[in-house]
C-alpha cells in the first residue's frame, strides 16, 4: 500500500470544517500544527507593527494514494482556497515509506478496493 501526505494551510476557523471533509472523503487521521503563519502574493498589513493576518492551522493527513486526490479536493472546498484568495492552500506529496499505520490498513483495504 503506497501513501501520500496532504498538507493543508488553513484559517483556524474552518480547520474543523476541513477535517470533518477529509474523513468524510476518507481520511483516518490528521495532525494539527497550530498557529502557523504565511505570506501570500500580498504582502499582509501591520499596524503600529502588529500583524493584522489571521491564524493559520498546518493540517496533514497521511492518506492511502487512490484516496488522496478526492481527499485533497474536499480540503480545498471546506477552505474555499480556489474561491476566495488568501485562505489557504493544500497539497500532497508522496510517501516513500510509513510506519505505525498497520492498524488503519484493515479499513483501508476495504476503502481502497472500492476506489479500484
Amino acid at each position: 500500500m503506497h501513501f501520500k501526505l496532504l498538507i493543508a494551510l488553513v484559517e483556524d476557523d474552518k480547520t474543523s470544517a476541513v477535517l470533518d471533509a477529509a474523513r468524510s472523503a476518507g481520511a483516518t487521521g490528521a495532525t494539527v500544527l497550530n498557529q502557523a503563519r504565511g505570506e501570500g502574493v500580498e504582502q499582509t498589513k501591520t499596524f503600529f507593527g502588529l500583524s493584522l493576518e489571521t491564524q493559520r492551522d498546518m493540517v496533514m493527513f497521511l492518506v492511502e494514494e487512490h484516496l488522496s486526490r478526492h481527499i485533497l479536493e474536499e480540503i480545498e472546498k471546506q477552505g474555499e482556497f480556489d474561491a476566495r484568495p488568501g485562505t489557504g492552500i493544500a497539497f500532497q506529496i508522496d510517501v516513500e515509506d510509513a510506519v505505525g499505520v498497520a492498524h488503519q490498513m484493515r479499513e483501508l483495504v476495504e476503502a481502497v478496493e472500492e476506489e479500484i
